[in-house]
């Protein structure tokens, strides 16, 4: 079987090479989601161009870019993400100019500056005040910006940008770096370069997008636009592009600690004047891949590789050709509990993905802009056992094959700032599993000691969506309604309609806003076609098994962002959740494979507070808390149930607490710029534990997870006794001469060396162990 389903791989790649020599040759689009862009033209009092320098920045977004422009005076900023923006722009002898500009939409915004003549040397000091706060965003974002992304880093390769969206508001891992936003699972969707991923992105189901990659990250919870579908608990918006620069220039990376951990990146561009090339290639190798469930830290190695290409074209200033092609695999073991290393067990897991994409952007009119971009991706995992596994022998298969392309047309006319357009996803998903119990006491009476499973379908989901932002003074309103069409396990289709409002008191500098978001929900496609088979009846015979629906939802929000002391925000959201068919997952076994479930439907509501400094001085950092009460009712729907009453556990009726209902949540960062060349942060993190409900007799679980793991459980509240995190980080510049640097990083992560219990055994979940206290040390070369 495994032969088999290498050699459909295999095929599913050489199909893989055709559709993107095909797609290449059709020049289709690209474009970013939700980004925009600025042009920026730089002339004398005569009109002369002036080539000049200097920075574009905004404390809303986080961004800070450095900039030389052309011979012509122009350079063009590409990938901002929406909101006001301070730009300075300086030449030598003439007065230094900084103005605020707006970037609201895809459209580019044209910015024409003529620099005067300076007679007398004078200084002007810029600050950030007047972008601290977007008074016409209807809904929250958390931007995560470059500096942020280059100063992460984790004794555990792979988890660099998921660790940073874990760190905003509303967002929390399960064990293996599995985020949950705002309770949902499996409802993240990653938007990387305009390409929508909604698939599980942790490092057990998908090999890694490596953070020397990543230029900027944008992180949404609430009132999404009408673009967004399919996953909708939070977006992940990602951009590994950048301006185009002439001339050769990248970075290169080398680090290791802990776990025998080492990794490296080498990303390197070459720009001329219209056009550019980037090549990047990774690689990384850890002792402790996943989180283990015992502290015994037992086969859990991993490594990791990828590499990628892209080439931006200007065509013209009113076409732009995109290409990038990547390919990234893992291969890494699943780690024992106590008993299954005694037996002799040993799983692994892999995961290859190919990911291509071409797009292309034009120019209609100076207020009009048409997008169009395709992808195609290849995705595949699999899990093989050694014949002394305990109490169960698995093998798995999977993988899918996704086209995607989608058309877009970006309008401003005075007050309204347009979009519309949509998508269609075509994906042939294929599935096997096969098991065989060799520890009977392990499950339920009379289940069946072996089972095999293959199957395939075809995915294929359209969308459309118009959605207009409209400017009345200081009121700004959010209007989108998107259809979509959903075909695999069952067909569906739904309207969804997105509202939302910002009003905007200037003297008290403070953003009040309200918004409403119906969802409709796909799925999550890992091992859907098993979850939903009538086939595994004959494993489950008192469970109705039924396909999995679509969840829908609807999701209220309301809140405020208040400026303070010109350089301080606080970003405070009040929302309700409410589902039918809520989706879930169920952890089958100590496998790491998971099954997609759902419940009849949960109601979730929580408060997400945070406290920004983007920069004062030489500080900058957060404080951030989180409060969530999460509740689903049965019965549930899907998965793949095996284990000592889980079919009395599923037949039940009720209500429980959701898997990551964490109550309490806070984290906090302080960073300090020591010197020009040296700087120093601090991070801590605070969780009140999530729910543990097994039936298991306690010495058992003694003797599978050891009495220290099972002591961090409150069994009488059903809940993972609180966890909490210190850790600390310092870089300097080693050398430093005009663009080019020589950086090092150290870091030390749980320095109180505290056991920090993630999740523990459940019908619904697994058990995963943080790390205990660790350490990593990272080389940096730009040039």
């Amino acid at each position: 079987m495994r032969f088999l389903f290498q050699m459909k791989m295999f095929q599913t790649k050489i199909s893989l090479g055709i559709a993107l020599a095909a797609m290449a040759a059709a020049h289709f689009a690209w474009a970013q989601v939700q980004t925009g862009e600025m042009r920026l033209w730089v002339a004398d009092s005569s009109g002369l161009a002036l080539p000049s320098s200097g920075t574009l920045s905004s404390g809303a977004s986080q961004t800070l870019r450095s900039f030389e422009t052309d011979g012509q005076g122009r350079f063009i900023f590409q990938h901002l993400p929406p909101g006001p923006y301070q730009l300075t722009v300086e030449h030598p002898g003439f007065a230094r100019s900084s103005t605020l500009v707006e970037v609201r939409s895809a459209v580019p915004a044209e910015v024409h500056l003529t620099l005067a003549v300076e007679p007398v040397p004078t200084s002007l000091l810029v600050t950030d005040a007047e972008t601290l706060l977007d008074p016409h965003r209807t809904g929250v974002t958390y931007p995560v910006g470059a500096r942020d992304i280059r100063e992460q880093q984790s004794a555990i390769p792979g988890r660099g940008m998921l660790d940073l969206v874990n760190q905003q508001p509303g967002w929390l891992f399960e064990s293996n770096a599995v985020l949950h936003p705002r309770g949902s699972e499996y409802q993240t969707l990653l938007v990387v370069d305009g390409i929508p991923m909604d698939e599980n992105r942790s490092p057990g189901f998908a090999p890694e997008i490596p953070d020397g990659d990543i230029a900027e990250m944008t992180v949404l919870t609430g009132n999404y636009p009408a673009e967004y579908g399919r996953k909708l608990g939070g977006i992940v918006e990602v951009v590994t592009a950048r301006d185009q620069q002439p001339g050769f220039h990248g970075d290169a990376e080398l680090g290791g600690g802990s776990f025998d951990s080492t990794d490296g990146l080498v990303d390197a561009t070459y720009g001329w004047k219209r056009s550019s090339v980037t090549v990047s290639a990774f690689g990384s190798d850890t002792d402790r891949y996943l989180d283990p469930p015992v502290l015994g830290n037992f086969t859990n190695s991993g490594t990791a590789d990828g590499i990628s290409a892209a080439y931006d074209w200007d065509l013209s200033d009113a076409d732009r050709l995109h290409f990038s092609f990547a390919r990234r695999q893992s291969l890494f073991e699943v780690p024992n509990e106590n008993l299954q290393q005694a037996a002799g067990q040993r799983q692994d897991r892999d995961g290859r993905e190919d990911v291509g994409q071409v797009s292309w952007t034009h120019e209609i009119t100076p207020r009009a802009l048409l997008n169009v971009r395709a992808s195609v991706e290849d995705l595949s995992a699999n899990l093989w056992s050694n014949a002394l596994a305990t109490p169960i022998i698995a093998f798995q298969q999977r993988g899918f094959r996704r086209g995607y392309f989608s058309p877009s047309v970006s309008l401003r006319r005075g007050r309204h700032e347009f979009k519309f357009g949509g998508d269609a996803y075509y994906a042939p998903v294929s599935e096997a599993l096969q098991y065989l119990i060799t520890d009977v006491s392990f499950f339920d009476p009379g289940t069946v000691p072996q089972f095999n499973f293959a199957d395939r379908r075809i995915d294929s989901e359209q969308s459309l969506f118009a959605q207009d932002n409209i400017r009345l003074g200081n009121l700004t309103l959010s209007a989108g309604l998107r259809w979509d069409n959903y075909r695999l396990v069952v067909s569906q289709n739904a309207w969804s309609p997105r509202l939302g409002a910002a009003w905007y008191l200037p003297k008290a500098d403070l953003v009040l806003r309200v918004s409403y978001d119906r969802a409709f929900l796909t799925p999550a496609i890992e091992n859907l076609l098993l979850a939903s088979s009538a086939q595994v009846t004959s494993v489950e015979p008192e469970v109705l098994r039924v396909p999995l629906q679509p969840s829908r939802g609807n999701f209220w929000e309301a809140g405020f962002s208040q400026g303070l002391a010109s350089h301080v925000r606080l970003d405070a959201s009040f929302y309700r959740r409410t589902f039918v068919n809520y989706a879930d997952d169920d952890v089958f076994l100590n496998t790491g494979i998971s099954f997609p479930i759902s419940f009849q439907r949960a109601s979730i509501h929580g408060v997400d507070v945070k406290l920004a400094v983007p920069s004062w001085g030489r500080f900058s950092g957060f404080l951030s808390y989180s409060n969530m009460l999460g509740v689903a009712y049965l019965p549930v729907s899907g998965g793949l149930f095996l284990g000592d009453d889980a079919v009395g556990a599923l037949t039940s009726a009720g209500s429980f607490p959701i898997s990551q209902d964490q109550r309490n949540t806070a984290r906090a960062r302080v960073r300090f710029q020591l010197t020009s060349r040296v700087w120093l942060a601090m991070n801590s993190s605070y969780g009140s534990g999530l729910p543990s409900e097994t039936t298991e007799d306690p010495a058992t679980l003694v003797t599978e997870y050891g009495p220290q793991v099972v002591s961090r459980v409150n069994f009488a509240a059903s809940r993972v006794r609180p966890n909490f995190s210190l850790d600390a980080s310092t870089g300097v510049d080693l050398w430093r001469h005009e663009k080019r640097a020589l950086r090092a990083e150290v870091a030390g992560e749980n320095l109180t060396n505290r056991l920090n219990v993630i999740d523990f055994a459940g019908l619904f979940s697994g058990t995963g162990i943080a790390a205990p206290r660790s350490a990593s040390a990272r080389l940096r070369w730009e040039f």
